[in-house]
């Protein structure tokens, strides 16, 4: 175990972690300060909102497995629920809600045995407030899909950690979706433990007026002959919408044969947006097959949009066609018909609202 500290020295000078792979973590929340501008993991979040999340309220709960809460606010979800253990082979789907008053902690630990093939939803709504923990295990040889939405009501205020670990030959696609909700803060780490492990970390997000919706991904390769993808796709419309990726990939010392990449992209449709993308790579070991990353962030294209309505399609609906062409990549890798035609029309929707 590794306690967190915020270090310092003789004259109270406070010295971040700045490198990922190297971030503290404690199960007890009296070991994390009050999160601040000081703090890397913390820098872009809104503070003011998500300050209902930090009040700790008891002693803290050793984990069992592998979870290590790497905030104060994953402590406190640790803290506080009582974990629900689901086993994940075949299909499974569960709602989660925040609590309307106070603020509710959840503890999933989702287990994918040996090869088995699991597919496993899990859908937050309604308003209020969620500190959460997912941990996740994929069994040697297993396949699992984790699809997590994020479809709040617009006063919600969510934050939570997703760990997997992932085993021999198995593969995991985690797959993010995040639309609603007045402040939304995930926090997914994969590591591919063992050798010939793959996974594809995926995620989508549309930001509207006053909306923060705030990504920071970690892809650690441990094991030898690991594959893995990280690819995250957003939309920002309206007045004070921000949005938040950090993707982060370690490749380590023993990882031969790696093969990874990671990239983010944006589309801004309005002005009085703000986006952050901080793509980040280390690599430990000179022995691999590749490992890049790139960011971009851009305007919406009015070539295309005058491209369309030169044939006689509205602009509403051109501008409609482009913005779920370019989220379509993600939607297209959740295996599920009815639930891609019904993200389509979230999307959709989200164009509707006013500016």
């Amino acid at each position: 175990m590794q306690e967190h500290t915020h270090g310092g020295n003789a004259d109270g000078w406070i010295t971040p972690v700045q490198t990922r792979s190297e971030r503290p973590w404690s199960y007890d929340p009296a070991d994390f300060g009050t999160p601040g501008r000081e703090d890397p993991q913390w820098k872009f979040s809104d503070l003011a909102r998500l300050a209902p999340l930090f009040a700790s309220d008891g002693p803290a709960r050793i984990a069992s497995g592998e979870f290590r809460p790497e905030d104060l606010v994953s402590a406190i979800a640790l803290q506080r629920a009582t974990p629900r253990h689901i086993v994940a082979d075949g299909d499974v789907r569960l709602t989660i809600r925040g609590a309307e008053d106070g603020v509710a902690a959840e503890h999933l630990v989702i287990e994918a045995p040996a090869h088995a093939v699991s597919n496993v939803i899990l859908e937050h709504i309604g308003g209020g407030a969620l500190a959460e923990n997912v941990e996740i295990r994929v069994g040697d040889g297993a396949e699992l899909t984790l699809v997590s939405l994020q479809l709040w009501d617009d006063d919600a205020v969510h934050s939570s950690a997703h760990q997997a670990v992932v085993g021999r030959d198995a593969r995991l696609r985690h797959i993010v979706v995040s639309l609603g909700g007045a402040v939304v803060r995930l926090n997914p780490t994969a590591r591919l433990q063992g050798d010939g492990s793959s996974t594809e970390l995926l995620g989508l997000y549309f930001a509207d007026a006053g909306q923060h919706i705030e990504h920071q991904v970690f892809l650690h390769h441990e094991g030898r002959h690991t594959k893995g993808r990280m690819t995250y796709k957003g939309a920002l419309q309206g007045q004070g919408a921000r949005t938040v990726w950090i993707g982060d990939t370690l490749i380590g010392p023993n990882a031969t044969g790696t093969d990874s990449y990671e990239q983010n992209r944006n589309l801004v449709l309005t002005e009085g947006t703000r986006t952050d993308s901080i793509p980040n790579l280390e690599i430990e070991t000179g022995e691999i097959l590749g490992a890049g990353h790139a960011s971009a962030t851009g305007r919406f294209d009015d070539e295309q949009l005058f491209y369309l309505q030169a044939r006689g399609i509205p602009e509403a609906e051109a501008r409609r066609l482009v913005v779920i062409g370019f989220l379509a990549e993600i939607i297209q890798q959740i295996d599920d018909a009815e639930l891609q035609e019904r993200l389509r029309a979230l999307v959709a929707a989200e164009l509707e609202v006013t500016a």
